[in-house]
């Protein structure tokens, strides 16, 4: 059954993204493959405007233009599964945690990458920024690959309201009060040091202090998976 539901970004009615009259070819590609994977939760009309919308708040912060599209479509499927878990029309058959810092480049992802590691499919993962900035920090990735480990297909987006209301744990790491409190959601503050500007022996003991939390946490939401410790 398709349902359609109205936008809900965290930054509605701060500012509304501006009417697409003219839909781009490659939008309408984009929105053609994801009215059809999202066909049972939503109108063809309901993905258009999460495309055009997830268009615009990318377009602002992108730094090469011919990655827009991509990244658009990763950010509407996104939003749109988060959306039908969070309304309860889609299936939701493991625990959500959301990391959100500042620029969603640095904590955040290094957090999401340590505990999809850490869970595998056993905790769905995602991530967003009150502020997002256009790539994942590089020191970001060296303590990553230094465990041999990357950010897969992750980068810098905006925190939007669905992400939140899907989500069953929310970890915040330096983003203040950004994040709406929305009932029912388990929220945890890790204050830990912004990345940016330490030196790398410090940048490793905020990537461990993290790895030692998300391994508690882990334990927590996805007992039978301790093994993968």
């Amino acid at each position: 059954m398709e349902e359609q539901c109205p936008l809900d970004p965290l930054d509605r009615g701060r500012r509304a993204a501006p009417a697409l009259r003219d839909t781009s070819p490659v939008l309408q590609r984009i929105t053609a493959r994801l009215a059809a994977r999202h066909s049972r939760a939503f109108s063809r009309e309901t993905v258009e405007s999460y495309v055009e919308e997830c268009s615009w708040l990318l377009s602002a912060n992108a730094r090469v233009g011919t990655h827009v599209p991509v990244l658009v479509e990763r950010f509407a499927d996104q939003r749109l599964g988060a959306l039908g878990r969070g309304m309860g029309v889609s299936p939701k058959p493991v625990p959500e945690v959301l990391f959100v810092c500042t620029e969603n480049a640095g904590r955040s992802q290094l957090a999401a990458a340590l505990m999809r590691h850490r869970a595998g499919d056993g905790i769905r993962v995602l991530t967003a920024g009150s502020e997002p900035g256009t790539q994942i920090a590089p020191v970001v990735l060296q303590l990553l690959a230094e465990q041999g480990l990357d950010a897969d297909d992750e980068f810098p987006k905006p925190l939007t309201a669905e992400v939140v209301t899907a989500a069953d744990v929310v970890v915040t790491l330096g983003c203040g009060d950004a994040c709406p409190v929305r009932p029912g959601r388990r929220y945890l503050d890790w204050e830990l040091p912004d990345l940016s500007g330490l030196d790398i022996e410090s940048a490793r003991a905020v990537r461990d202090a993290l790895a030692t939390r998300i391994d508690v946490l882990a334990r927590e939401l996805w007992p039978t998976g301790a093994s993968r410790a």
